[in-house]
């Protein structure tokens, strides 16, 4: 028996075409998708370019050769790197970039690939790749680092400094950076593809604290801190401290991204010392004096006072207060010396290392001033690595400090002024320095020649202009000795400059011929400061210094003197000329 026909029954063999159709359709595309894979290999995408180097439809192999050829002789080419007016230009070798061919050519589309982007590109569209730049990381940021000293300006930040006890606001203003990461992504991008000069990125760098910040620090806390002075309560003792006294050691500075004060201890030591004499007493620091041509060290004495290192912490709260709250109640404690008995034998002051003695005639003013001069200069130790400086050490020399007048030399010319006559201590302050083998920073010999000074061997100061300086380079400290055998009832005086410490050298001394000789002129001079002079020739001398070690030369020293004639000085007005056609 036949069933009847039903649509089912021819449904059934369009299904198996359509399962059929797709399954090859598949096919088809795995052969195309295997046939792309294999082809990405094997030839370079069409119109394809590496650093502008054609290399469209090019074996791997061909574009490699290609690339080689071309870029090769680029590879040492200056990259410049420019900011502004600031331009540098570096070896490409020297700031670790390098050229790897191979990764370029690979990731151009050298290299099978499963993307069908990559597969299309065989055929279809404009293909241009960067080339494949490796950088150096330590080499390029030292580059950096070089170019960014030109180019980067620092932030200045916000700050508050005490000035004659009243506050001094330093505006702050943004920075300025060389943006390194941007600066190594665009000369890697620029490497081989263009020899036009690199713009360096730079990055803005804001101060942590802005005007309005300041603003408020300075009606907050900086103009409260100097309004008025702070008592000390110490036991049943109410000492006033002005702000005189802490205002050069206090600063308002950033910290931690705000503005925060701090009190120098070691600023705020000697005028609290000074502003708070009635409390306890002051600390004595070791020291080293010569006893019978011998150094004995002379034990520091422990003092009764205030801490300024607790004070400078202590003291911060307090500032901001008004009125009756500026009390700060402190305890005097024990002060230690600042140097001690331990610290000064350290330095090694054993013997004589070098001294000099120069004589000068009759005179009160040079007394008075030599003698005040020496007295500033005896007992000073020059410690390791220390540069001493005569200036410094002696002071200004002001009628106030202990000096007169007397004669200088200035301009060529002898002339009354305050403290003439201490360029004699100078001079043998020198001589003391030069045979102890001190290392000489700063000396100025006198512009005329002086007949009681070694000739070039000679010194002289100026306050504010020229100054004797000398380092102690030596492992040892330097106690400085200074006397003056006044004149009066005498003769003649005497300075003498002793050097004590541990000896390193034996020093002598040579000098050379006078040469270039210079023939003074005559000079006028009406004015009352005014001292006639006799004339003489001027000269250079060489003087040498011949440092010995175990009887051995091991090293020498020159140094070239230049005396100007010393001019036949009247103190006249100049005369007329008479006019040799007048009858």
């Amino acid at each position: 028996m036949k069933l009847p026909f039903t649509s089912s029954d021819s449904a059934k063999p369009r299904r198996r075409w359509l399962r059929r159709s797709v399954l090859a359709a598949i096919v088809v595309l795995a052969l195309v998708y295997v046939a792309g894979y294999l082809l990405t290999g094997s030839r370079m995408p069409a119109n394809a370019t590496i650093a502008g180097v054609d290399v469209g439809g090019m074996s791997p192999s061909a574009a490699k050769d290609k690339l080689d050829k071309v870029l090769t002789p680029k590879l040492d080419d200056p990259i410049t790197l420019h900011r502004d007016s600031i331009s540098s230009d570096f070896k490409p070798a020297a700031i670790g970039l390098s050229f790897d061919v191979q990764r370029s050519v690979d990731e151009a589309g050298g290299k099978r690939s499963w993307n069908p982007r990559s597969m299309a590109g065989l055929l279809f569209g404009e293909h241009n790749y960067a080339p494949a730049v490796d950088v150096d990381r330590a080499k390029v940021s030292d580059a950096l680092d070089s170019l960014g000293e030109a180019i980067n300006v620092d932030v200045i930040e916000a700050k508050i400094t005490f000035k004659n006890a009243k506050p001094v606001a330093r505006q702050p203003k943004a920075g300025l950076v060389v943006d390194r990461d941007a600066t190594i992504e665009a000369m890697k991008t620029a490497y081989l593809v263009t020899d036009k000069p690199i713009d360096v990125p730079t990055v803005i760098v804001e101060p942590a604290v802005d005007a309005a910040g300041l603003t408020k620090s300075m009606d907050e806390f900086a103009k409260p801190a100097v309004a008025g002075p702070v008592t000390l309560r110490v036991g049943d003792k109410d000492v006033p401290l002005p702000p005189s006294a802490y205002a050069p050691a206090l600063v308002v500075q950033v910290k931690d991204g705000a503005l925060k004060p701090s009190i120098d201890p070691k600023k705020l030591a000697k005028p609290l010392t000074d502003s708070t004499t009635g409390i306890g007493k002051k600390a004595v620091d070791a020291t080293v004096r010569i006893e019978n041509n011998k150094p004995v060290i002379v034990p520091g004495k422990v003092g009764v006072g205030l801490q300024p290192e607790e004070l400078a912490t202590t003291l911060i709260p307090v500032l901001s207060k008004t009125g009756k709250d500026r009390v700060l109640t402190i305890e005097a404690k024990a002060v230690e010396p600042e140097t001690t008995s331990a610290d000064i034998k350290k330095l090694g002051i054993k013997t004589k290392v070098g001294a000099f003695t120069t004589y000068f005639a009759p005179a009160a003013y040079r007394d008075t001033n030599q003698g005040q001069a020496a007295a500033n200069l005896d007992g000073t130790i020059v410690k390791p690595g220390e540069t001493f400086s005569f200036n410094d050490t002696v002071g200004e020399r002001t009628a106030a400090n202990g000096f007169v007048v007397g004669t200088v030399i200035n301009g060529g010319v002898f002339r009354e002024e305050q403290g003439g006559g201490v360029s004699q201590v100078v001079t043998t302050t020198y001589n003391a320095a030069f045979f102890a083998g001190l290392t000489d920073v700063e000396h100025h010999p006198h512009d005329l020649y002086i007949s009681r000074y070694p000739v070039g061997r000679e010194a002289t100061v100026y306050w504010g202009s020229l100054d004797l300086k000398f380092r102690n380079d030596t492992k040892y400290g330097v106690l400085i000795r200074a006397n003056v055998q006044k004149s009066a009832g005498r003769a003649q005086g005497s300075t003498t400059v002793e050097m004590w410490s541990t000896k390193v050298y034996d020093i002598k001394a040579g000098l050379s011929a006078r040469r270039n000789i210079r023939e003074p002129a005559v000079v006028y001079d009406p004015t009352d400061r005014c001292v006639a002079q006799s004339p003489s020739t001027g000269f250079d001398v060489d003087v040498f210094r011949y440092f010995y070690q175990g009887g051995k030369n091991v090293k020498t020293e020159r140094d070239t003197a230049s005396y100007r004639a010393t001019d036949d000085v009247r103190c006249e007005k100049k005369p007329e000329k008479k006019d040799s056609a007048a009858e």
